[in-house]
């Protein structure tokens, strides 16, 4: 969102979206898509740009340019409680901004990026205590109290993730047991899978799993939680890394309702064996966004 000052200087007075008039968002131009705007306000004049980059500095504050997040529903809200043991989600880069993630050829898996919101369990096998969280509370160190009314909670307990946990927990040896996943359906987002909501189960599928072993956090295959266990985010496509190939399966219909209900949201690629990334210091794992869920009416994101 830009302050109305910035929005005149740029010459983009009532051409933004939202009610305002001021907020940046997808939109396609002489049909191409664009995702931003590029150019250097006044108040950055005479700046070294390049040695900003390098420094990773931030001009957010200085330009009064803020995130946008829409209301969030209250039954995705509640009681939070202290968790410094949760274990948390990492946000993921995106395949365009850093294309030289993976090595051309390098054995990745592709599976599809659901939209809804994301929720995280920790387990932790001495106690069989269960945290439940958001992405957006969980970053804070906090987790959410116990709440029958809660998405959240509705969803983990009627899915058996705590169950299935404890089973994992057990089979590696694990102190604690990270599962990550996306909760979705009518009330959720705007794009629902075929799920009504007009039942007290809501859509939902594991798309990541970490654990700590021996003191040491592993990243493990979606696959350790086994066929049937629960459900998982659809796997697209196995093979060597190219980017061209990874961008398209991004675009298209979903394929987690079997009838191809609306667009795809995107994909997460990442190595077939997880390891490091110089290139994003951190997880070798990125993400690609489809073209028309960037622009489609009406979108709604949670964290």
């Amino acid at each position: 969102m830009l302050p109305a000052a910035l929005i005149e200087e740029l010459g983009l007075t009532g051409r933004l979206a939202g009610g305002r008039a001021d907020r940046v968002k997808a939109v396609r131009l002489r049909g191409e898509l664009s995702q931003g705007i590029v150019r250097r306000p006044g108040a950055l004049a005479g700046t070294d740009l390049a040695a900003a980059a390098a420094s990773g500095e931030d001009f957010a504050e200085l330009l009064g340019i803020t995130k946008w997040r829409p209301p969030i529903p209250t039954s995705m809200t509640g009681e939070v409680v202290a968790a410094p043991d949760l274990l948390p989600w990492v946000d993921i880069e995106n395949l365009k901004r850093f294309p030289d993630v993976f090595e051309p050829g390098e054995p990745v898996v592709v599976i599809e990026k659901l939209h809804g919101s994301c929720c995280l369990v920790t387990y932790h096998a001495a106690s069989g205590e269960v945290q439940v969280s958001s992405k957006g509370i969980g970053a804070q160190g906090l987790a959410l109290a116990k709440d029958g009314r809660n998405l959240y909670w509705r969803a983990v307990r009627a899915h058996g993730v705590p169950e299935v946990a404890a089973r994992l927990a057990e089979r590696l040896g694990a102190q604690r047991v990270g599962i990550f996943g996306e909760v979705y359906g009518a009330g959720v987002p705007d794009l629902t899978y075929g799920s009504s909501g007009r039942t007290e189960l809501r859509g939902y599928a594991a798309f990541d799993v970490s654990a700590v072993v021996d003191g040491q956090l592993r990243w493990l295959p979606v696959a350790e939680l086994r066929d049937g266990e629960m459900p998982l985010a659809p796997e697209l496509w196995r093979g060597p890394f190219a980017a061209d190939t990874v961008l398209a399966l991004a675009q298209g219909r979903e394929t987690v309702s079997g009838r191809e209900l609306h667009v795809r949201e995107g994909v997460v690629v990442r190595p077939v064996t997880e390891r490091y990334s110089p290139v994003v210091g951190g997880r070798a794992i990125a993400k690609a966004v489809g073209d028309a869920y960037l622009t489609r009416k009406g979108g709604t994101e949670y964290e």
